[in-house]
C-alpha cells in the first residue's frame, strides 16, 4: 500500500512500536448499526502531518465538526456524516478521517479481542468486502504488535461467522481498513473512512526523488501567509505540489473532487448515504472557479527532467494554461514578479545532497535571495539545522514540521533590501 499509516505523524517524540499486518473482510447486507444512524454523536479522528493540527482544526470546524480536540498528529471531533463527508471532501490537510467505533482499557490481548468481538461489524459492512487491520501504539506494554493484529482479525471474523455464517477475506489491498490504537492504557478501534490518504489527490503521475506531500505542502501555504492573487513562486518545483495546491487554492476546487466516489472507504460501509455524497460533491463542484488567464503562480526547476514532470502533472490537473513553469537555476533566476512569496523544500542531507555539497551551496542561495529577492517573503522548509546560519539571513519566524519522520522547520525570511546577514 502506497499511503501512509494514519498515526505516523504521533511517532516522532516518543517512542512508538508500529506493525501494519493483514486481516480478514467483513459482512454480509444487515441492518445498519445504531450508532451509524444517529444525526449526531458520531466520533472522527482525522490525523495530519505534525505542525499542522491547528490548520485540520480549521478545515474540521468548517465542515460543521463540534467537540474539536487537536492533539499532537491531529484532531479528534464529534460529527454528523455529512460532517465526515465534508472532511474527506475539502480538506487539504487531513491525511484520513477514521471513525471511531470502539474504545476500552485494557491489560492483555484478550482483553483487546474481546472489545473487537463486541463491534457489530455485520451491520458496518458486508462479509465479502476484504479487510485490513493496521496497529500503532504509543508505550503500549504488549510485547507483539503482529499478535494483537492477528487477534483484532480474528474477532472481526469470529463475530461475522457467529453470526452471518461466513467470514471476511484478508487483502493486502483492502476494502475496509480497521485501526487499532494503543496507549499504555487503553485501545482504540476505527474504521477508515477515506481509502487511501487524502494527500494523493490523483493529479501527480510523474514523481520526483523524495517528493512532498500534498497535505504538508498546503500546510505550508497557508502557514506562510500566502493567499490567492498574490505572486507565488517554487524556484525548486519537483513534480510541482507547491503549485498544484496553490493552484486548487486560487480555483476553489475541493480536493476531494478529483477522486472517484469509490474510492473513499466510507462508500463501502452500509450507512452510506450516496444523495449526500453527491449534493456535497455538486455544491463543491459550483464553488469552483473557471480560471481564463494565467495565475501569478510560478515554478522553476534546475533538472530538465523535473519540469517536464511538473508540466506533465499540471496537464493531467487540466490547469498546465494557468500556471508558469520554466528551467532556471534559483541562484541566477530573477523574481516574476517585484514582490511576492516564495516556498521551498530544498535538499537537507537526509535526503538528496552531500552534507559538505550543502554547506556551500546555503551561503550562495542566501546571496540570491538577498541580491534579487527585496520584496519578497521567503519561506524554506528543511530538516537541516544548519541553514539559518549558513545561508546567512536571519529567520523572522521558525515553525516546527514533521516531514514524514523527519522534523523539519519551515523558515520564514522576509527579505528587504540591504537585509541584515544572520
Amino acid at each position: 500500500m502506497s499511503a501512509p499509516h494514519e498515526f505516523e505523524s504521533l511517532r516522532p517524540r516518543t517512542r512508538v512500536v508500529r506493525k501494519v499486518a493483514a486481516a480478514g473482510v467483513a459482512g454480509a447486507g444487515t441492518a445498519l448499526q445504531p450508532a451509524a444512524r444517529r444525526v449526531r454523536g458520531e466520533m472522527f479522528f482525522a490525523p495530519c502531518p505534525r505542525g499542522l493540527e491547528p490548520l485540520l482544526a480549521e478545515d474540521v470546524s468548517a465542515a460543521g465538526g463540534e467537540d474539536v480536540a487537536p492533539v499532537p498528529g491531529g484532531v479528534g471531533f464529534a460529527g454528523t456524516w455529512e460532517t465526515c463527508y465534508r472532511v474527506n471532501l475539502e480538506s487539504r490537510i487531513a491525511t484520513r478521517v477514521l471513525w471511531r467505533v470502539a474504545g476500552a482499557g485494557y491489560r492483555s490481548e484478550d482483553d483487546i479481542y474481546r472489545m473487537a468481538r463486541q463491534v457489530e461489524w455485520p451491520r458496518l459492512f458486508d462479509v465479502q468486502r476484504s479487510i485490513r487491520v493496521h496497529v500503532t501504539a504509543v508505550r503500549s506494554p504488549l510485547k507483539s504488535l503482529e499478535f494483537v493484529t492477528l487477534r483484532v482479525k480474528d474477532a472481526v471474523c469470529d463475530h461475522f461467522r457467529a453470526e452471518v455464517g461466513e467470514r471476511p477475506n484478508v487483502s493486502a489491498e483492502p476494502d475496509i481498513r480497521i485501526h487499532l490504537f494503543l496507549t499504555a492504557e487503553t485501545a482504540t478501534l476505527y474504521v477508515d473512512t477515506s481509502g487511501e490518504a487524502l494527500w494523493q489527490r490523483g493529479h501527480k503521475l510523474a514523481k520526483v526523488a523524495a517528493p512532498l506531500k500534498e497535505n504538508l505542502a498546503a500546510g505550508i501555504l497557508r502557514l506562510s501567509g500566502w493567499t490567492p492573487g498574490v505572486p507565488l513562486l517554487d524556484p525548486m518545483c519537483g513534480s510541482g505540489t507547491f503549485l498544484l495546491e496553490a493552484a486548487g487554492m486560487v480555483l476553489g476546487d475541493a480536493p476531494g473532487l478529483s477522486r472517484d466516489e469509490r474510492e473513499f472507504g466510507f462508500a463501502r460501509l452500509k450507512g452510506y448515504d450516496v444523495i449526500l455524497w453527491k449534493k456535497l460533491r455538486s455544491e463543491a463542484a459550483a464553488r469552483r472557479s473557471a480560471a481564463v488567464a494565467p495565475l501569478p503562480i510560478f515554478g522553476s526547476d534546475l533538472s530538465d527532467d523535473a519540469v517536464a514532470r511538473a508540466r506533465q502533472n499540471l496537464a493531467y490537473a487540466g490547469i498546465d494554461d494557468l500556471v508558469t513553469v520554466e528551467r532556471a537555476d534559483l541562484l541566477q533566476r530573477m523574481p516574476p514578479m517585484p514582490t511576492g512569496v516564495l516556498v521551498a523544500n530544498p535538499p537537507y542531507g537526509e535526503r538528496l545532497g552531500e552534507a559538505d555539497e550543502l554547506a556551500a551551496f546555503y551561503p550562495l542561495l542566501g546571496d540570491a535571495l538577498k541580491k534579487r529577492f527585496a520584496g519578497w517573503d521567503c519561506w524554506l522548509l528543511s530538516a537541516d539545522q544548519r541553514l539559518p546560519k549558513l545561508i546567512g539571513l536571519k529567520p523572522k519566524r521558525k515553525i516546527p514540521l514533521f516531514n514524514g519522520p523527519l522534523e523539519c522547520r519551515l523558515y520564514g525570511i522576509p527579505i528587504v533590501a540591504g537585509s541584515a546577514r544572520g
